[in-house]
């Protein structure tokens, strides 16, 4: 058998002969450490605490090299008896090797780690499995949180100090499914608006939701923060503030004077717009601020700011049902989508500025369009199609856009009138 005291003078555990490396109690570290990492020593742990043993073949000497140096097998066998700290770490299995020539010997061909207590002492992790413990006993009463825990441990470990409060939101959310509150009304312990959408994404695994933030508050059925439609308003249509005048001396409170100051803009709830009584005769639906802002306001009509998602809302406007109304987007693939969307539901909308003259009259002002589309858009007309086409496959160079606000105002102010005079 190869001695596991080492001479005087003999090499280090990692010695090896010949070029040849040989296994070290680092190596046997590393297979361990592998199964920590992915979290399946602390799912083992969680289940009760049983380990299907592991076993670490171990590279050493050839009968040959004990032959050549001695020296350096007993210094590579005293190194890994160290590292397994006496079986606190792991257990030595040990097998024969040589014959006629050399003699038997016996030497360590296997690490075998048969318990997690050796585990950790190999590792030097009982301070994390402590916290993970506590982890475990704080979520012991709420099944999904605590399979969470054990599929993510590590993830779990991260937020160990923010466990109690996620675990109090996780409550209170599942209590009020369907309640249509504000997550602004959350009253868990420990939680607040802003706690609740940094760890949105855990809250959602553990109640079964969307992580974005609309789908996260669609489907557990709490209200939405409220969308606004922008709009400006012909003064023809007269739609006016009712306010009071003051009172006069000896004159009551209830018997004021009533004014009517005049809006030339509203911004009105996206649920409630369809009921308002507005008897516009004509619409412009534009999609860049600052251009709605400055665009003119057609006689007996209205202008709406159709940003993102309120052109599938002004498409279905009961009071715009009959009106001449009006698209003006960017000169891109996206702004002719938006114009195919808001037909869907005013199949009478005429698009203005959106043609090829406005395109190629502007050369020197087009821009990339960095989230372009190919979409099947069947609601175009022929020489919108045309344009469309044309974007999509590049006929006046990549990518070609055109926004509204880069537009010349005289050109687009003679052709706004133009189509606001006629409506």
């Amino acid at each position: 058998m190869v001695s596991s005291v080492p001479d005087e003078g003999s090499r280090s555990a990692d010695a090896s002969v010949g070029g040849a490396r040989w296994s070290t109690s680092a190596d046997i570290e590393a297979a361990v450490r592998r199964r920590w990492d992915d979290g399946t020593l602390l799912r083992a742990h969680a289940a009760g605490g049983s380990l299907d043993p592991i076993t670490v073949l171990l590279r050493g000497p050839k009968p040959s090299q004990i032959g050549d140096d001695l020296a350096a097998a007993r210094d590579w066998v005293a190194g890994l008896e160290a590292g397994g700290l006496g079986g606190r770490a792991y257990e030595v299995e040990w097998a024969a090797i040589g014959g006629r020539a050399i003699g038997r010997n016996r030497i360590p061909a296997r690490a075998v780690i048969t318990t997690l207590d050796q585990a950790w002492t190999l590792l030097r992790v009982s301070g994390p499995v402590r916290r993970f413990d506590r982890i475990l006993t704080a979520v012991a009463d709420s099944p999904a949180v605590r399979a969470w825990v054990v599929a993510h441990p590590w993830r779990a470990l991260e937020l160990a100090s923010d466990i109690p409060p996620l675990l109090a939101a996780f409550h209170w959310l599942d209590a009020h499914r369907g309640s249509g509150r504000y997550l602004r009304e959350i009253s868990a312990p420990g939680v607040d608006t802003k706690f609740a959408e940094a760890h949105r994404g855990v809250l959602a695994t553990l109640l079964g939701v969307s992580a974005t933030a609309a789908g996260f508050v669609t489907d557990l059925g709490l209200r939405h923060k409220p969308e606004f439609v922008r709009m400006r308003v012909s003064p023809s249509l007269n739609l006016a503030l009712g306010t009071s005048s003051g009172t006069s001396p000896g004159e009551s409170a209830g018997s004021a004077l009533e004014t009517a100051a005049p809006l030339s803009e509203i911004a009105v709830r996206a649920t409630e717009l369809g009921s308002l009584r507005l008897a516009a005769r004509s619409a412009l639906v534009i999609e860049n601020e600052i251009t709605y802002l400055s665009a003119p306001v057609p006689v007996d009509g209205v202008v709406l700011w159709g940003k993102g998602f309120a052109v599938d809302l002004v498409g279905r406007l009961p009071w715009l049902a009959d009106a001449n109304v009006h698209y003006w987007g960017d000169l891109d693939t996206h702004g002719f989508a938006i114009l195919d969307r808001l037909r869907a539901g005013l199949p009478r909308t005429r698009s203005v500025l959106m043609d090829h003259e406005t395109l190629l009259a502007h050369r020197d002002r087009w821009g990339s369009d960095s989230h372009s589309t190919a979409a099947s858009l069947t609601r175009l007309t022929t020489a919108e199609r045309d344009v469309y086409s044309g974007l999509v496959s590049d006929v006046w160079g990549e990518r070609v856009q055109l926004e509204q606000e880069r537009i010349d105002w005289t050109w687009a102010t003679d052709r706004l009138n133009a189509v606001t005079r006629s409506a």
